[in-house]
Parts: structure tokens; C-alpha cells; sequence
């Protein structure tokens, strides 16, 4: 499919710069094949049925935006995926400085080696030393906000808190699943007591789901791969759920692309550990999940094609239409949908 299809005008004052607060007060626009529906967040236990199941991400944020030097030339590098014990391939600020082998200082006693330049212009970092990444990152890293927050304003000690969700517990990704940030412990008591029931699973989101689609076709585009788990006994739950007549509906596009790649042709969700570049657009067949809440995604993104993919491309550009007549908030501080299909 031609790309321009998914491009649409967004005014800049639609970004949101800070979260909600609280954070189940931000507005939900929930679509169904009837119509849209103006919501806040704390309304979704009414929007569900009893025997549902939401389906969180519990993946956490690491700080993988460094900044350093090499000899005196600036470098600054987001991590997105880990490739071993001590080395994560990462995108690169001022790239054309670096050859294979050049040492890169950090600061705070982090440095790492450069390899493997990628066609995409990345480059493997190789972490120096015996302490765990995690603990170099703790001192040299900060929080990696997405670059449509960061170039307007500066990280600060706020986005320690606010770019984690209440479910973050296996350190790994470098964006937020920020559909999931608008989740409390009251909203989840509310979600229990209407019966509707909840589950998680891991997919460590990468930078690569910041980057614009250059393809003028769907069909040239290349997805960035992501490492997930859905272990055995969460498949169980889940394909006991639809099995019961429930339905699994995925909180955030990663637990949807997960799922859809752990999905069987016979609608089996099957346990899964390894990498998914699932690439969803219109035409796809949904296999394991019954409906997703979501942010506002980006013009000619690999996600405005995903819930289009779920919803129709007619109905998610009125979606958004209204959505930007009405003044929600985009992006991933911003305000919520829930597609119901």
C-alpha cells in the first residue's frame, strides 16, 4: 500500500510534553464499528465485559541515551537491542566520526568499543569491564524520551517516574509501552471488581519504533526486530479466556504484536521467546486478540498502519479527525483509544 494513505495533518500542540494527572484521568476515544464515544480512562471498566482480559507489557525503561566523546568529536548513542552480555547495537548521533574499533568514553567511568556498522547505520557497542550494563547505564545513561518530547524539552528528574508504568519489571526496553501509563492500582482494583481480569507478558521495545517509514510502499519497508516472551502458563490463560467466550484485548500495539506472533493459523496462542519483526498493515488477519487500547500514533507510522490494519483506514482517519478537532493529546504522553472491531 502507497504510504501517503496514512499521512494526516497533526497541529504541534496536540504533542503532549508531560503525562495526565492522575494518570487515569487522561480522555479515551473509544472506536467501535458503531460509532466513537468521548471517555476518560477511569470509564473503561464500564467499556469491558465481565470475562475479559487486558494484556500488559511489563517490559522497564532503561536509560540508554548516552552521551560522550570520542577523542574530541561529540557521540551520542540510543541503545535498542541487545545483542550479548556486554554489547547492544545502538543508534548513533554524529556516526560519520566513528570507525570499526574507536573507543568511546561515556563519562562516569563507561566506555564501550564500536563495531559492526549496520546497514541501517547503526553500530554494536561493546561495553568495557566486568560490572553489569545496567549498572553503567544507572550512572551515564538517561531516560531515552521519544525525540518528538525530547526536541522540545529537556529530560528531567519527572520522567524517571513518568515514563514507567506500574507493570515495568524485566529491565530491557528503550521506549515506554505507553499505553500502559495510564494504568493506576485503583483502576486495575476497579477493572477486578467488573471482572475483568489481567495478565503480562515481555517485548523490549527498541528505538526502531521511532523511526519514520522512508518507503513510498508498505512493501519495501523493513521492521526493526524486538525480543519477546510469553511464557507457557500466560498462553494457557489466554486461549482459556476466548475459549470461555472472553475477550484478549491487548494493552499497547508491542502486547498486540507479541501475541499476533505467538498466534497459531488455528487462533492458538503458543508460548514464545525470540525475536518478531511482525509488520501489521490493512489486510492482516488478527488471530489472537479481540481488541487493543492504544495511544495516538505518529502520521505514516508503522502504528497508524497497525490500528488501521484493526479498525479500517477510512474509520481511523475520522477517528483521528475528531480526535484532533476535539483537542486530545497525541503521542505517548497523551491520551488514549480503545479499539473495539
Amino acid at each position: 500500500m502507497n504510504v501517503d494513505l496514512f499521512d494526516f495533518a497533526l497541529p504541534p500542540e496536540r504533542i503532549a510534553l508531560r503525562p495526565a494527572a492522575p494518570r487515569d484521568a487522561a480522555r479515551m476515544l473509544v472506536v467501535t464499528p458503531e460509532g466513537l464515544a468521548d471517555r476518560i480512562v477511569s470509564d473503561l471498566p464500564a467499556q469491558l465485559r465481565s470475562g475479559d482480559l487486558l494484556v500488559f507489557n511489563d517490559t522497564r525503561v532503561i536509560p540508554a541515551q548516552l552521551e560522550g566523546t570520542r577523542g574530541v568529536a561529540a557521540i551520542g548513542a540510543t541503545l535498542h537491542k541487545r545483542e550479548g552480555a556486554r554489547r547492544w547495537r545502538a543508534f548513533v548521533r554524529n556516526a560519520r566520526r566513528l570507525r570499526d574499533g574507536d573507543a568511546i568514553d561515556f563519562g562516569h567511568g563507561v566506555t564501550a568499543t564500536a563495531h559492526d556498522r549496520g546497514e541501517d547505520g547503526s553500530w554494536a557497542l561493546e561495553f568495557a569491564g566486568d560490572e553489569p550494563v545496567e549498572l553503567l547505564l544507572e550512572r551515564a545513561g538517561r531516560m531515552p524520551l521519544p525525540p518528538y518530547i525530547a526536541g522540545k524539552r529537556d529530560t528531567d528528574a519527572r520522567d524517571a517516574d513518568d515514563y514507567q508504568t506500574m507493570f515495568a519489571a524485566e529491565p530491557g526496553a528503550v521506549a515506554a509501552p505507553t499505553a500502559a501509563l495510564h494504568f493506576t492500582p485503583a483502576l486495575l482494583a476497579s477493572l477486578a471488581q467488573a471482572g475483568v481480569d489481567h495478565a503480562t507478558l515481555t517485548l523490549h521495545v527498541g528505538a526502531g519504533t521511532f523511526l519514520p517509514v522512508k518507503a513510498e510502499d508498505t512493501a519495501d519497508h523493513r521492521m526493526h526486530a524486538e525480543w519477546g516472551r510469553i511464557d507457557a502458563a500466560t498462553a494457557a490463560r489466554l486461549n482459556a479466556v476466548r475459549g470461555r467466550g472472553g475477550r484478549v484485548i491487548a494493552v499497547g500495539t508491542t502486547s498486540l504484536r507479541l501475541i499476533e506472533s505467538a498466534t497459531d493459523a488455528d487462533g492458538m496462542i503458543q508460548p514464545f521467546e525470540g525475536d518478531t519483526s511482525i509488520f501489521i498493515t490493512p489486510g492482516y488477519r488478527f488471530r489472537g486478540i479481540d481488541g487493543l487500547m492504544t495511544n495516538f500514533h505518529l502520521p505514516r507510522s508503522t502504528l497508524f498502519m497497525l490500528v488501521s490494519a484493526l479498525m479500517g483506514l477510512e474509520r481511523m482517519q475520522a477517528a483521528y479527525a475528531h480526535a484532533i478537532a476535539q483537542e486530545y493529546r497525541f503521542y505517548s504522553y497523551g491520551d488514549a483509544s480503545l479499539l473495539l472491531p
